[in-house]
Formats: C-alpha cells, structure tokens, sequence
C-alpha cells in the first residue's frame, strides 16, 4: 500500500482528476459556459498533467539510458586497457624470451630469436627502434673468417670464397639473416610520414650489407668492415652519417662499395676510410658537410653526377684508381690540400680542377684561382 501511494503515476492521475473536477466544477458556476465547454476545459488541464509527467518519463528514460552508455562505454575501456596490458606483458615475455635465446649455442634457434624480434617489431612499432639496436649489437659480436684475411684475398688463384669453420659458417648465416632483417625493418626510402630509425654498427663485421631504397636516421658505421660488396643506394639519411675509419682495422677492409642516388641531409662523414674496391657515388646528394679526409680509394672512385650543397673536405684523400669527380653540382667550398691522384690515368675533373705533378712524381689536385 506504502509503494503504490509513493507513485507517480497514482499522485498523476489524482492531481489530473482533481484538475478536471476543479476547472470543471468552476466553470460550471458560470451561467454563460455550458456543461460541454466546462468538461472540456477541465479535461485538457487535467490532461496537461499527465502530458507533463509523460515528457518528465521520457526525460528520466533518457537519462538512464545515457548513464547505462557511459557505464557500457567505462566498461569497454576498461577491457580494451585491460586487453593491452595483457598485450603488452606477452610482447614483454616474447622480447625477453627471444633476447635470451640470441646466446644460444644452436644457430637455427638464433635465427628463431632473430625472426621472433623481427616478428614483434612488425606487429607493434613501438619496439621496432628497440629491435633495430639489438640486431645492431648483435652484428658488432666480434666475428672473424678465412676470407676476411687480406692477405687471402689476395692469394693468386684464390676465386672461390674461403670457407670457414663449421662454426664460423653457421653464424656467417646468423649475421646474414639479422643483416636481412634489418634492411626488412626500415621503411621505403620514398614512404611518407614514416621515422628514420637509427643504426649503430660501429665496428660491425659485414659482408653482402644491402640497405638500398631505405630510409634510415642516423647511422654508425666508424671502423666496420664491409666484405664482399655494399648497397645503399637510394637510400634517404636523415641523420647524420658517419663511416670514420672504416676498412682501416685489420681484417676490416671495404669490399664494393656503392652508394648511387643516395641522399644525405645532414652530415656525410667518411673520413679515414680505405675503399679496398671501386666505391660509387653516381647522382648522390650532399646536403651537408660532407668530408673524405684522409682517405683512401684503392681502386675506382666514381662520383658522376653527384651534388654537393655544403663543404667538401679532401684533405689529403688518396685516389689511386681512376677519379671520376664529374660533379653535377660542385661544393660551394672545397679543400684539396695535398689530395692526390694516380698520375697515370685521365681523371675526370670539375671546371677549374688541375692535376699538378710534383718532383717525386705524385700528382695532386689543385683548384684554380
């Protein structure tokens, strides 16, 4: 009885009977309104009334519903943080996981570890730049093989590449497989809105080190040894680079090196390194200070078509193959102090470029006044 007299709907429907009576029974006091106009106008104020509670019902609906909405929609994010939080701690496991299979004696288990980082860098970005440093270090593992020695290289007769030890060749193909992956990694160097992720190989031993058409940050290469041949042509550097001393250190040399219609924004550091083969630069773009101080070019330097928009240092850089410095844009600024040239050949030189011999017959480059 207590929970019907607190409706409502009961205390609407009285108040809108009582209305009616009311309204009803005082216009009925008047002579001029008759007893059909008098409960008619009672009747649309008491259902006045009732319209009222309607629109108050639907009013209390709708906000019933938007809370039921906002608590569905609490729920969900409270599930989908719920779900990334389990996201994350399998991610977590599967990194630590296949980080401490990386020293596992098997090599097919390291390749295993090395596609199972690949594999999560893939699925979620936010690890990619954590993946790219791990198989850098990797790479700088100390690793040494037969066809790395210089002297081996140079044994007459010696065409087939030297195999190594059982040992050496299998994680030769480790090395090989994080390098691919690496390359995998990058993006496009012709993507849009995507990051330059950064490389640090300093001291890395490479060998088929193939990045072209990749866009890469910053990247670190000081004293590596790149065997065999090396692609970065078209790549995008938007970081600085540097390659200091590359091919200097023992076992360490600078097999074909061939950097084509690359671009480097930022600095363009390749300063005491030693090109063991031909190195190619064929319509690369220097955006920034760009040095080849103090080094060496055993065999064929080919810079045809190049573009230099900032310095260019060849302080006492060594060409001792065939120089093809055909610049399609020259540097604003150059330095040429005691950079020589082999004086037998038909170098291929800017406008204003001498060669100058010297009394000990060197020859060296020189730039008009």
């Amino acid at each position: 009885m207590k929970r019907l007299l607190r409706s409502p709907l009961l205390w609407t429907f009285v108040v809108s009977l009582v209305l009616l009576l009311a309204v009803g029974g005082w216009l009925l006091t008047d002579p001029a309104t008759s007893r059909s106009e008098a409960l008619k106008t009672g009747g649309i104020a008491g259902g006045a009334i009732v319209a009222l509670y309607a629109l108050w019902l639907n009013d209390r609906r709708r906000r019933v519903e938007e809370r039921r909405q906002e608590v569905e929609r609490q729920r969900q994010e409270l599930e989908q943080r719920r779900a990334d939080q389990d996201r994350d701690r399998i991610s977590d496991e599967r990194f630590a996981k296949a980080v401490e299979l990386l020293g596992h004696d098997a090599d097919q288990v390291r390749v295993g570890a090395l596609h199972a980082l690949a594999g999560l860098a893939r699925g979620r970005a936010i690890y990619t730049q954590t993946v790219l440093d791990i198989l850098c270090s990797y790479l700088r593992r100390p690793f040494e093989h037969p066809r790395y020695d210089e002297e081996e290289a140079k044994r007459p007769g010696n065409k087939l590449p030297e195999r190594g030890k059982a040992e050496q060749e299998q994680e030769l193909q480790v090395r090989q497989t994080a390098q691919r992956l690496i390359g995998e990694l990058l993006p496009a160097a012709d993507s849009e809105g995507t990051p330059g992720y950064d490389l640090d190989l300093t001291g890395a031993v490479l060998e088929y080190l193939d990045l072209s058409e990749r866009k890469i940050g910053k990247l670190l290469l000081r004293y590596g040894g790149l065997y065999s041949s090396t692609n970065l042509s078209g790549c995008v550097f938007l970081g600085p680079v540097y390659l200091t001393g590359a091919g200097t250190a023992a076992k360490k040399l600078i097999g074909f090196f061939r950097c084509n219609d690359a671009k480097f924004e930022q600095r363009a550091w390749f300063s005491g390194v030693r090109f063991s083969e031909d190195a190619e630069f064929r319509g690369t773009v220097f955006a920034g200070e760009t040095s080849f101080k103090d080094s060496v070019f055993a065999k064929d330097a080919v810079f045809a078509g190049s573009r230099f928009k900032g310095t260019l240092d060849l302080h006492r850089a060594r060409f001792q193959g065939f120089a093809d410095l055909g610049f399609r844009e020259p540097p604003g600024t150059v330095s040429l102090y005691n950079t020589t040239v082999e004086p037998a050949r038909d170098h291929e030189l800017p406008d204003g470029w001498t060669v100058e011999t010297l009394p000990d017959g060197r020859a060296r480059l020189t730039v008009k006044d």
